[in-house]
């Protein structure tokens, strides 16, 4: 049996499709700015701080981190050698694991995660949340569910 596949996208798919590359690609770029500007902290190292913030004990394993903010292993490893050297992370051995590290948000971490995450919010409501109604965020809320299925 042979598959046919459609050669493009309809006009109505072409548009959802990058009209989701575009928006995305506009309001990282957008936050990006604003937080480099405003805190000196890039987008990628405000979403590791995020997510160390929300774990327990302000830790997760390395391999966990990068799962979490959609980083390769060695991407992150870059990216927490960065927020290190800033004192914001620090790195800890796994007892249980002599190969494995948890990354640790350290307390001047977590105040300008804190700080940045005043301005990251504004932003976000700004650039995006702001424009919609609650009908919309509901309908986004079950598009972006339906999608990770």
């Amino acid at each position: 049996m042979r598959i046919e596949r459609q050669s493009e996208l309809s006009a109505d798919e072409e548009d959802a499709w990058a009209g989701l590359l575009r928006a995305h690609a506009r309001l990282v770029r957008e936050l990006d700015a604003e937080l480099t500007a405003a805190h000196h902290l890039p987008l990628t190292s405000y979403e590791v701080l995020l997510k160390l913030a929300r774990a327990p004990g302000g830790r997760l394993r390395m391999s966990e981190l990068a799962e979490a903010v959609l980083l390769s292993r060695s991407g992150l490893t870059r990216l927490v050698d960065r927020v290190e050297r800033e004192g914001l992370v620090e790195r800890r051995s796994c007892q249980d694991d002599a190969r494995g590290q948890w990354a640790v948000i350290t307390k001047p971490g977590l105040v300008r995660f804190r700080v940045a995450q005043r301005t990251h919010l504004q932003g976000v409501r700004r650039r995006f949340l702001d424009r919609l109604d609650a009908d919309d965020l509901r309908q986004l809320g079950r598009i972006w569910r339906s999608l990770e299925e």
